[in-house]
């Protein structure tokens, strides 16, 4: 029987370890080692930026695929996701051996596409095995990796961005591959456990033309979770905007490899921290208010950069970790989970994901023309333009939310 655990059991911790590399290293660590790659490959911070957006190409170009590879193989979704996770953790070795932007750029869309795939499965198969009351507080602590991975990577600053270590970037990506394997291997372990129990219940992910119809009605519909997806679309071009060019600008200022780094920890830190409260908060009220909330907060964190001051620029980073990073992917994903037939929950949170990834394909290249135009201060700060807007829709999908519950209790009376 499917959804019997509480939020902290063994799958949803190997998932958390996964999200180490999904999220934290094999993404996010791109923005952190960019001073590093430009020393030693070359490009100018505009073109290092589009290879974040090829990245988000192939992120796109994996959540696209994915619904129709899991109808196809409905039976196969532990099997698709072992061997998808294994070659992101190659992928992220072989990124380790770029000589040139173009083979960094063909290694970045298959990191992408492969994270893609990773993201929703892994959030699929450990989400089954938990109890829906504790679904937001579990996927708090699955996204709370990927703030694990920040911290982490931050910490990493002083031998990877230091000039006088010109190839610790390489020795840091091969390493955060190496620890990749080994989490997709402890995670298709617990995994393979509840296989024979859930079998019999895989007939229910083949789903008919008709029921896909129904799920692009849901999902789409101004009075269901339009909104919801519209501001989902812009956390992604809002935040990556920030993290691509917040170190370049603090390199640029002149501030030590080891303080930059631990800026980048502290979004980190503050984001192990809030995964697990934001995940409690959504379970208690699940409610697109709470998210817009937060997404308000990270809107003036990202301003925060537009002083020139250090502290407030750290100030601004942190409460980003605390509000904006992790628990607006977990409340969008917890929030879908609760308002989306099982059976059709993974092609959705796909679609979703989809959404996402355009946002993230859009943020660079917008930051980047901002950065050639204005520099790398206007450029970081632009994303607040897209946070404030995705805190708008988030608050127009509450107001709907209220309104249905309000005209529900109508009709029930």
């Amino acid at each position: 029987m499917m959804g019997q655990k509480s939020a902290w059991n063994a799958i949803t911790l190997w998932a958390s370890l996964l999200f180490v590399v999904i999220l934290g290293f094999s993404r996010l660590s791109y923005g952190m080692f960019l001073p590093g790659i430009q020393r030693e490959i070359g490009g100018s911070y505009s073109q290092l930026g589009m290879l974040g957006t090829i990245n988000f190409i192939g992120y796109l170009v994996g959540t696209l695929c994915l619904p129709p590879l899991i109808s196809r193989f409905p039976d196969r979704k532990h099997g698709i996701n072992r061997t998808t996770c294994f070659l992101l953790g190659l992928a992220m070795i072989g990124s380790a051996f770029s000589d040139h932007l173009a083979q960094l750029g063909l290694w970045r869309f298959a990191i992408g596409f492969l994270s893609a795939l990773a993201t929703v499965l892994v959030l699929s198969i450990a989400m089954d095995a938990v109890r829906p009351a504790e679904q937001g507080a579990a996927s708090g602590l699955i996204w709370l990796g990927g703030s694990a991975g920040i911290l982490l990577t931050g910490l990493s600053a002083p031998f990877t961005i230091d000039p006088s270590h010109l190839q610790g970037w390489r020795y840091a990506w091969a390493a955060m591959g190496v620890f990749g394997i080994a989490a997709a291997f402890g995670f298709a372990v617990v995994t393979s456990k509840r296989r024979q129990g859930s079998s019999s219940s895989q007939a229910e992910v083949k789903t008919p033309d008709q029921q896909r119809v129904k799920v692009y009605r849901l999902l789409f519909s101004p009075e269901k979770l339009l909104f919801l997806i519209g501001s989902y679309f812009f956390l992604g071009a809002g935040y990556i905007i920030y993290f691509t060019y917040l170190i370049p600008y603090l390199v640029s200022r002149g501030i030590p490899a080891l303080f930059a780094g631990l800026i980048w920890s502290g979004i980190g830190l503050a984001g192990m921290f809030n995964g697990w409260v934001g995940g409690r908060a959504i379970d208690r009220w699940p409610s697109g208010y709470t998210l817009a909330a937060g997404l308000s907060l990270g809107t003036v964190g990202v301003l925060g950069i537009t002083t020139g001051n250090l502290f407030f620029t750290t100030l601004g980073a942190v409460m980003i970790g605390l509000v904006s990073f992790i628990t607006p992917p977990l409340m969008t994903t917890s929030l879908l989970r609760r308002h989306v037939p099982l059976r059709a929950y993974a092609a959705c949170l796909s679609i979703a994901t989809a959404f996402f990834a355009a946002g993230q394909m859009l943020g660079p290249i917008v930051g980047g023309v901002g950065v050639q135009q204005y520099g790398l201060q206007f450029g970081a700060a632009s994303g607040a333009i897209f946070m404030g807007i995705s805190a708008g829709l988030a608050g127009l999908y509450g107001q709907k939310q209220r309104k249905t519950k309000t005209r529900d209790l109508h009709l029930g009376a």
